[in-house]
């Protein structure tokens, strides 16, 4: 029998396709997922981390950053040196170890034995990208009577190392890096100036006695900083408005005998209230820049409005029928924020936004009693805050209303199951649409009824992809989506009216599984589909609830906790923390949820609901086009489509882990 011929237009697929990518391959593969590629500014912010961490751990008074005439940038600085002998495992000298592999660093344990208490991160890419996306990097590091030499081109050591003791004059100890990005890795190879002297002028601002320096061969200039009044020098000279109280400043750091907190953690503030202009806001974690916030500035909102809203029921200053959210506090407030945090956990690699649950509780706690004794001490500048606070409140209640009247009488009866929040305000209101009565009964009770709605949907919603929009409402479940919204379906052309919206935020609520994956399918096409100025507009969004939980044992001084993990990475990293901490992992309880009717009220609170501690994902149009996208959900979700839908699988069924 002849043997079957064998298409040579399909690739081979066997063993030796499969490749694994080492050292720094990921880092120059797909650098958008290491750092920031429009500029050079985060790579060099990263060597700068490092120089900041000797100092902040008190071994450094001077960093110096030098801009090259070659397009290089150098930083120096006078702490303890890299280390250069060999690694006891790794048989390789440990500042080569520190520029070629990724996670790998001093500062990944923490307290006793470790080199770093407080440190800018931990997710241990650091100056290994750097090195990754640089033509050439030379270190130099002096320590211990001897100063080392090493360089790499492409992250690849291309001078060995050499050491050699130190001669008379030179040094003692220090770190220098000179950097050579390369310019194929980045959109723009110049670095933003007016971005990197604000990096620079905050470093000197959150240590104060620091001195920095940036030295520019081009233009010979030379500058600065050093701010022995810290944060509250740096916020008077930034205001762009006087103040309408004195300027107020505080901090709270654990000791030895704290309860919940490892010993330092904890913040330093300066916040000033201003009647106009803009306000400015900056918040820092472990010295590094989070200029997308996160749970720290949260514990600082929420420590400001608790104080400021007990000063008012204590001085009974609150008008009838005007009800006190937090952004009527926060509102007009500028501030500078430094936190310490133990173990932070960011948000993606450039460590924009801290993502660590407990700083919420950690900043808010150290807040509010002081900021309570700072206004019962000063009652007069206390009640220009509450003033300020209560008309911020009025106002926005007032612009509710006015969005209520235009309404008019023709308004449809909502639907009878909406269990709808007392506010009016669309800035502040959300809906969450939940799978489930269970799950749609603990929302309920967990909610925040001020500005929280609760819609809950039975079994899975009717895929709109190829209804007509005069059909939509036959089908119950959407109908009564549409009238608690407030808003008509509509195309993409059309300009709809959206002063009838009632929800600033619609969440879409469903069970971490493959049937609550399917029903936010659902709901997304349907608004994509018949929604999509509300996408448009930024106002759908997707709770993530967490699968597992872990409860953790009292260890020393720290009590039982309950700490959630989104997936299975999230449970190994809080895992390992444990470990770390003395907790052995078979003492640690875990339990998956099979849905969100497993959880109960508070859970559900705490996890998916509160705005401070949960993960909500906002929706809009990703790398394809709005043309792209109609074309890739006509495949996905099309009557006619079978053929595409299998192509998909075959084409990327393998890249699914499914959880069965």
């Amino acid at each position: 029998m002849p043997a079957k011929p064998t298409s040579p237009s399909l690739p081979e697929y066997s063993e030796s396709s499969i490749r694994v990518l080492k050292g720094l391959e990921p880092v120059k593969q797909r650098p958008g997922m290491y750092t920031r590629t429009d500029n050079p500014l985060h790579i060099v912010q990263e060597v700068l981390d490092n120089a900041a961490d000797e100092a902040l751990a008190g071994y450094g008074k001077k960093i110096k950053v030098s801009l090259h005439l070659d397009g290089s940038v150098s930083i120096e600085d006078d702490g303890r040196g890299i280390p250069f002998g060999l690694h006891p495992e790794e048989n390789a000298p440990v500042v080569e170890l520190v520029f070629t592999r990724l996670h790998a660093g001093g500062k990944f344990d923490k307290g006793q034995g470790g080199a770093y208490s407080f440190s800018g991160g931990l997710h241990g890419v650091g100056v290994s990208v750097t090195n990754a996306l640089s033509t050439r990097l030379e270190v130099t590091s002096h320590r211990e009577g001897q100063m080392a030499c090493l360089a790499f081109a492409g992250g690849d050591v291309v001078e060995a190392l050499q050491v050699r003791p130190l001669q008379a004059g030179e040094r003692k100890q220090g770190t220098t890096v000179r950097v050579w990005p390369d310019a194929k890795y980045f959109e723009s190879s110049q670095l933003p100036m007016g971005e990197l002297v604000h990096l620079l002028r905050s470093k000197a601002v959150l240590m104060p006695g620091v001195i920095v320096t940036l030295a520019n061969e081009k233009t010979r200039d030379t500058q600065t900083w050093q701010y022995k009044g810290g944060l509250r020098d740096y916020l008077m000279q930034t205001l762009v408005a006087d103040p309408v109280i004195p300027l107020w400043e505080g901090e709270g750091f654990a000791d030895s005998s704290h309860d919940s907190f490892a010993e330092g953690e904890g913040a330093a503030w300066a916040v000033a209230f201003t009647d106009e202009g803009a306000p400015v806001r900056e918040s820092y974690v472990n010295l590094i820049p989070t200029s997308a916030g996160g749970t720290h500035e949260s514990g600082l909102r929420d420590g400001l409005f608790q104080a400021v809203k007990s000063f008012i029921e204590l001085h009974s200053l609150l008008p009838k029928g005007v009800k006190l959210m937090p952004e009527d506090v926060f509102a007009r407030a500028s501030y500078v924020l430094s936190a310490k945090v133990l173990d932070p956990q960011f948000q993606g690699q450039i460590k924009e936004r801290l993502n660590s649950r407990d700083a919420v509780r950690l900043v808010s706690g150290f807040v509010r009693p002081v900021l309570e004794l700072w206004l019962h001490e000063h009652v007069e500048y206390g009640k220009k805050l509450a003033e300020l606070a209560i008309k911020a409140a009025q106002t926005r209640q007032r612009a509710g209303q006015k969005v209520e009247k235009r309404k008019g009488s023709g308004v449809a009866v909502l639907p009878g199951k909406l269990t709808d929040c007392e506010s009016r305000d669309i800035a502040y209101n959300e809906l969450f649409l939940v799978e489930g009565d269970s799950a749609g009964g603990s929302a309920k009770m967990g909610r925040d009824k001020e500005n929280q709605a609760v819609l809950p949907l039975r079994g899975k919603v009717l895929n709109t992809w190829e209804v007509e929009r005069d059909r939509l409402f036959a089908n119950n479940e959407i109908h009564d989506i549409a009238v608690a919204i407030g808003v008509d379906p509509h195309g993409p052309e059309d300009e709809p009216d959206l002063s009838g919206l009632r929800y600033g935020k619609i969440c879409i609520l469903s069970d971490a599984d493959v049937d609550g994956s399917h029903i936010q399918v659902l709901l997304l096409t349907l608004f994509f589909r018949h929604f999509p100025k509300l996408i448009d507009t930024g106002h759908v969004f997707v709770a993530r609830p967490p699968l597992f939980r872990v409860d953790v044992p009292a260890r020393g001084k720290k009590p039982a906790s309950k700490l959630y993990a989104l997936d299975e990475g999230e449970l190994t990293a809080i895992l390992d923390k444990c470990t770390k901490e003395g907790v052995p992992r078979d003492k640690c309880t875990i339990s998956r949820f099979k849905g969100l009717g497993e959880m109960n009220a508070d859970q559900l609170w705490e996890t998916t609901l509160n705005p401070d501690t949960r993960r909500l994902m906002p929706v809009h149009l990703g790398a394809l086009d709005f043309a792209a996208t109609v074309a890739l959900l006509t495949k996905l979700m099309g009557k006619g489509e079978a053929a595409s839908r299998r192509e998909l699988m075959e084409l990327h069924g393998d890249s699914v882990e499914v959880d069965i």
